[in-house]
């Protein structure tokens, strides 16, 4: 092992941290992930700061939460006024490359009224969010000029205008019927695409092109898969990889359903949850979502055999993570968005090749991990200033460096949702104003406060499945009161002002008689 020279982010899409073999599951190997974790850290409570693609992503592009990046929900741009781990890379003379998925939407509005050419060198940075796109590819339905996915299909033989809804995400019936996995009871079926020609096999082509073309040379990646995502649909053999019984059960009972918290009851009657109310729907489903897992485990294989040979092992900083995990019928609920930890426990492991971080190699660590955190930890690894004034993370060296007894550490983590794009507002009655929510989990509580809504509550230590929700609880008020305030605290002490920074208002305190001012004289 050795100093830092290059960073590999990987991110699943939609991939429970629950569904990892070294997370515990029974049944789903993992062993490409497992080594990792063996090699670094792995961290068991690592949480993000949105159960939504696009503000998540967002969340670890920026290192800021939510409310203070903007970009709240999918296709919401990332304004021009915030800064992404590409660009403060690029004040180094580093490029972030991109394989894969990011959701960023340019801040197009923003750009034409700062006068900024959106072809132009500066313009094109932005609109991607500081990512150099090696192969831009977000999946969920056809891809444009930012991918060769399409091509790469159809010069394989997928002749098709749409290869993608063709033959990615469509199988053939016992009729031979064309079926798309649009609709879940067709995802027990293989996909038209061979393996070797799936999104995640493409995808770590890429990665490895990368790595090869790079030689000796440092480099920074985002590999950024879009399985386990829907449509659930994976090529043969993954797709009976698994049976329903090699699963976990799903986690879901009817008291849930007696005076159900007013949204969430909201988004219940949403398509997707009631699909996954069906049992057949669950047990079609979660079967197909561990094979796109395994096979996303064995290309993850595929692409540290390479690093291993090239040496590259020694001399790399790995993060793997999720942009948020699945509900997959647990509390009677599709999809993901919602506060519970089905949705916003992800796994997250940490390999650094340095020397100190031997100190935790190997271990499973119960320090609380945010999406913020991911990008004070690559500047720290690079050696590369990380602005106190804007970063709202924690750079994770300390914990992975072995963290001083006695130092503390975070002891609880924040979320966030603005709904106001789904369903769920309509049945409310909402207006885009109004229709937002933030979460506060510690130890022991998870807890809720919605504009214009009852407040949730779970206690953790003795309802770890989140069954009871506590939010109208005469016996837990004062508790409701103390994380209530807890959360106005947090909000108060946002990172808001991003123009100056800390050491700069040092130096301007109490100056204005350098400056010739000299107001208040007797």
């Amino acid at each position: 092992m050795g100093a830092v020279q290059n960073v590999l982010f990987i991110m699943a899409d939609q991939l429970r941290a629950d569904h990892l073999g070294c997370y515990g599951h029974p049944y789903l190997e993992t062993p490409s992930l497992d080594g990792l974790a063996a090699r670094g850290a792995r961290f068991t409570r690592a949480f993000v700061n949105s159960g939504v693609c696009g503000p998540s992503r967002m969340s670890y592009y920026t290192g800021r939460y939510p409310s203070r990046h903007g970009a709240t929900w999918n296709r919401v741009p990332l304004s021009v006024n915030e800064i992404t781990l590409g660009e403060y890379l690029a004040g180094q003379g580093r490029d972030l490359a991109l394989a894969g998925k990011t959701h960023v939407i340019p801040d197009k509005a923003g750009m034409e009224r700062l006068a900024i050419d959106g072809a132009s060198e500066l313009g094109i940075l932005l609109s991607r969010g500081g990512f150099v796109e090696l192969d831009r590819y977000d999946g969920h339905h056809e891809p444009g000029a930012e991918s060769g996915y399409p091509a790469f299909l159809r010069r394989h033989g997928y002749d098709s205008a749409d290869p993608w809804t063709d033959y990615v995400i469509a199988g053939v019936d016992a009729s031979g019927q064309v079926v798309s996995g649009w609709n879940m009871r067709n995802v027990h079926l293989p996909s038209r695409v061979a393996e070797a020609h799936s999104e995640t096999a493409y995808m770590t082509d890429q990665a490895l092109d990368f790595m090869k073309r790079r030689g000796g040379q440092p480099w920074v990646l985002h590999l950024s898969y879009v399985k386990p995502h829907w449509p659930y649909m994976a090529p043969d053999p993954y797709h009976r990889r698994y049976r329903a019984d090699q699963c976990l059960p799903v986690r879901r009972n009817l008291a849930e359903l007696e005076n159900a918290h007013p949204v969430v009851a909201a988004y219940r009657q949403h398509e997707e949850s009631i699909s996954f109310a069906n049992d057949d729907c669950v047990r079609v489903v979660r079967p197909a979502y561990q094979g796109l897992i395994r096979q996303l485990d064995d290309h993850l294989g595929r692409l540290f055999d390479y690093m291993e040979g090239a040496g590259l092992m020694k001399n790399t900083l790995i993060v793997f993570t999720a942009d948020h995990g699945d509900f997959l019928g647990d509390h009677w609920l599709g999809e993901k968005e919602l506060f519970y930890d089905t949705v916003q426990r992800v796994p997250f492991i940490v390999m650094d090749p340095s020397g100190e971080a031997d100190a935790t190699r190997g271990q499973a660590l119960d320090h609380m991990v945010e999406s913020v955190d991911l990008v004070p930890t690559v500047l720290r690894a690079l050696d590369a200033p990380r602005p106190a004034h804007r970063l709202e993370g924690r750079e994770l060296q300390e914990v992975l460096h072995g963290l001083p007894d006695g130092q503390p550490w975070r002891d609880c983590v924040y979320s966030e949702l603005d709904y106001s794009f789904r369903q769920a507002r309509l049945l409310r009655g909402k207006t885009p104003r109004n229709a937002r929510a933030w979460s506060l989990r510690t130890d022991r509580w998870r807890y809720v406060y919605w504009l214009d809504e009852p407040e949730q509550l779970y206690d953790l230590r003795a309802d770890p499945e989140e069954f009871q929700d506590l939010g109208t609880s005469a016996a837990h008020a004062e508790v409701r009161g103390a994380l209530r305030h807890r959360l106005l605290e947090w909000m108060l002490r946002g990172r808001t002002r991003t123009t100056m920074s800390d050491e700069a208002v040092e130096r301007a305190t109490n100056a204005h008689k350098r400056a010739g001012v000299y107001f208040g004289q007797w």
